[in-house]
């Protein structure tokens, strides 16, 4: 049998499915450094793709922005990208070397947030969160794919919770860091660089992020296992593969698109229901809001790794979702905290929004790489990215400003909010239900 080549030039077996793990596989503790590496660079990237939307208050004020064209720069301007190049990254990451990839992705966040303080107008503005999110959601496809090979199926779970955690400390720091240096600014604590708050931001920010790269050069490309057919197999056999498994991936996707427009739409109208209706100004909300997405992120990170392991150990067909399952009906009543009392119970229920949806979030990732074979992964996450992203960033923002016009305008969009973030979530629900029934037993099991 013809050998093959992987991302270091290393041949091995075209089919490794029965192959035994490697001794750097077989302990967790070992496997740590590379994924803390894969953390952090996840906190950079998601710390970049979300500190618009801490100080967009002040870039519509300056730019004459409506909300429409917002909803365009933060949702569209993320969903786009997602849509065009999510798939062929993850047909990358299948098949080519996922460290060098990792990092050409990582300067494109660097290069949007740059952008992103010498914006002009809404066209430049577009084209520099395009950019942020192409290189993070990219970049999280290889970072997943990575990890996966770096310790053993009855592990992933806590890999995954690893990674997912760097990317919620990035959520968090998105709110935290980017308010904190628009209050410096703002104060006449840091020399101004730009003449404006927002603008010098986001050049400090891609200041810091193209220093946090460094740490990408001490990665080293894991060899790839669990395969069934070779990772350069034609995309017809490819494709194949995946359309045998539709009736548990077809639910996954519809259950995590519904999640992530849920959370996309929190993300994203949050800070200025916060400013409108409890009229609060970012450097004002910006150090719990990011206290909130840290505690909420590390506590949903931690849960949802130890749901995925337990529910995979269960032997139950698609035991690895009922924590999904679960974390999706909870986060149904958690949707309304636009229309909440009090700021007290708004970050409750928002915090328990992201809670679940990191839970959801990291489980289903944990899944795909549990259930499907290797040379599958890198597309299925790309197509989950691409999906949700058109969806979920896409779909979602600008949904929630067409429904609040409806209700008598801008004025309205805390109600607008909380009924978008709460038929997703039952639609969300139901759907996870629907992919365990249908969910194979393993990488390597002919679907059901």
């Amino acid at each position: 049998m013809t050998p093959h080549l992987d991302g270091r030039g290393s041949a091995f077996p075209p089919n490794t499915a029965t192959e035994p793990f490697p001794p750097e596989r077989t302990g967790f503790v070992r496997s740590l450094w590379p994924l803390l590496i894969l953390a952090f660079a996840m906190m950079v990237g998601f710390t970049m793709m979300g500190s618009f939307s801490t100080v967009q208050e002040s870039a519509k004020v300056e730019l004459g922005l409506s909300d429409y064209a917002l909803s365009l720069i933060q949702g569209v301007g993320a969903a786009l990208p997602l849509a065009i190049f999510s798939i062929p990254i993850g047909l990358m990451v299948d098949r080519f070397n996922r460290v060098r990839l990792l990092f050409l992705l990582a300067l494109l966040w660097v290069a949007g947030t740059l952008l992103t303080a010498f914006a002009q107008g809404t066209a430049m503005l577009f084209t520099a969160r395009m950019l942020t999110g192409i290189g993070t959601t990219g970049a999280l496809t290889a970072a997943l794919s990575i990890g996966a090979d770096v310790c053993t199926a009855e592990r992933r779970g806590r890999t995954m919770l690893i990674v997912t955690l760097g990317k919620m400390l990035g959520t968090a720091a998105a709110f935290a860091l980017a308010g904190w240096l628009f209050g410096l600014f703002a104060t006449g604590a840091l020399p101004r660089w730009l003449g404006s708050n927002w603008r010098d931001v986001h050049l400090s920010l891609a200041i810091l992020a193209a220093i946090g790269m460094l740490p990408l050069l001490f990665l080293r490309e894991p060899q790839r296992h669990e395969n069934v057919s070779n990772v350069h197999a034609p995309i017809r056999v490819v494709a194949n593969e995946l359309w045998a498994r539709r009736r548990f991936l077809g639910p996954l996707f519809v259950g995590q698109v519904s999640v992530v427009m849920a959370d996309a739409a929190a993300g994203i109208w949050a800070a200025p229901v916060l400013s409108r209706t409890y009229g609060l100004t970012p450097d004002a909300f910006a150090g719990w809001m990011g206290a909130l997405m840290f505690l909420t992120g590390l506590m949903g990170s931690i849960l949802g790794g130890i749901a995925a392991d337990f529910g995979q150990k269960s032997g139950r067909r698609g035991g690895i979702l009922i924590g999904a399952t679960v974390a999706a009906v909870i986060g149904i009543p958690a949707a309304l905290f636009p229309i909440a009392p009090g700021v007290p119970m708004f970050a409750l229920a928002l915090g328990l929004l992201v809670l679940c949806g990191t839970i959801t979030g990291l489980i289903t990732s944990a899944a795909l790489t549990v259930l499907l074979p290797n040379e599958l992964r890198g597309l299925s996450i790309g197509a989950f990215i691409a999906v949700a992203g058109l969806i979920g960033f896409g779909v979602a923002p600008t949904l929630v400003a067409a429904i609040s016009d409806m209700m008598g305008g801008e004025a309205q969009l805390a109600k607008a909010l909380a009924l978008t973030g709460t038929v997703v979530s039952i639609v969300s629900a139901f759907a996870f239900w629907r992919s365990m029934r249908h969910a194979p037993l393993s990488a390597t099991e002919a679907p059901i």
